[in-house]
């Protein structure tokens, strides 16, 4: 049973209602629904009775908000004490994708220089949260790319890159100099899985619903290109794999790398790392 899946638990059961509570958690409903339905199982009962009227907790479930609030409270209290007794500051950074990026490295060797006391902690994820677990409320700011939903997020555009097309290098789109979208509309490219942000899915699928293999992770974009043929987006100037080929694509707007944190969230380490993170990815 995760802190997480129990904060979000209480958040249901505070706001009996599964769409504000997804709202106050800074996440869309689908997972929401699903982390609950999966604490249900793992505890073995129903925690609300659901009903076109509305959510009430079961019994069940209010014998666990109560220890729910109370353990997440004392994990608060640990925290702020082991933090307080180490006396070092700790800032989350979520980063999306493999980490290629240039303006990452003097990110972090800028940041490292101004503030040698704090202790950065880096969580890598996928390509199916844009967030890069800020809605969670797995990190306090994140390194990621537009565009996603962004209610209740504060987003400062750091760089906008050009788009191309990843084909395997013996493809013959892949001697081209440009494409267009349209050229590619009778090939396969790669998805991400249902409950992805919508827009986020919408700008690399080309603005159309497409057909193929579902991917996670930058890496399986990579073989689902080199083993499938299938066809995808990234943006230019990364190093790209031995065996594929990145073509310029027309007609879409560039790719905008960003500093996303949640709206309202005064915790001067984020200003400071946000402002940082603009130097370098103006070089």
């Amino acid at each position: 049973m995760e802190l997480r899946t129990l904060r979000y638990f209480v958040a249901v059961a505070e706001e009996l209602h599964f769409g504000r509570a997804a709202t106050r958690l800074h996440m869309s409903q689908p997972p929401l629904s699903r982390a609950i339905r999966q604490l249900e199982a793992e505890i073995g009962a129903l925690l609300f009775d659901r009903s076109g009227t509305g959510v009430t907790l079961t019994a069940v479930g209010s014998v666990l908000l109560d220890e729910a609030r109370a353990l997440l409270d004392h994990a608060d209290r640990v925290r702020e004490r082991v933090g307080a007794a180490a006396g070092t500051a700790t800032l989350t950074v979520g980063i999306l994708g493999d980490g290629t990026d240039p303006g990452a490295a003097r990110l972090a060797d800028a940041h490292r220089r101004q503030h040698p006391g704090l202790d950065i902690r880096i969580r890598d994820t996928d390509l199916t949260d844009p967030t890069c677990g800020l809605r969670a409320g797995l990190v306090d700011v994140a390194l990621t790319r537009a565009p996603f939903d962004g209610t209740a997020l504060t987003v400062r555009e750091l760089r906008a890159d050009p788009v191309g097309v990843v084909l395997r290098a013996d493809d013959p789109l892949a001697r081209r100099e440009r494409l267009r979208l349209a050229e590619l509309d009778d090939r396969r490219w790669f998805r991400f899985p249902p409950g992805t942000d919508p827009r986020w899915q919408s700008y690399w699928h080309g603005g159309a619903p497409r057909e193929g293999p579902v991917v996670r992770t930058v890496q399986e974009c990579v073989q689902a290109v080199r083993w499938n043929g299938t066809v995808g987006l990234a943006p230019l100037g990364h190093r790209i794999p031995a065996g594929l080929a990145v073509v310029p694509l027309a007609g879409l707007a560039p790719s905008r790398v960003v500093a996303v944190w949640n709206e309202g969230d005064a915790n001067p380490l984020i200003r400071s790392f946000v402002e940082t993170a603009a130097a370098a990815y103006r070089r």
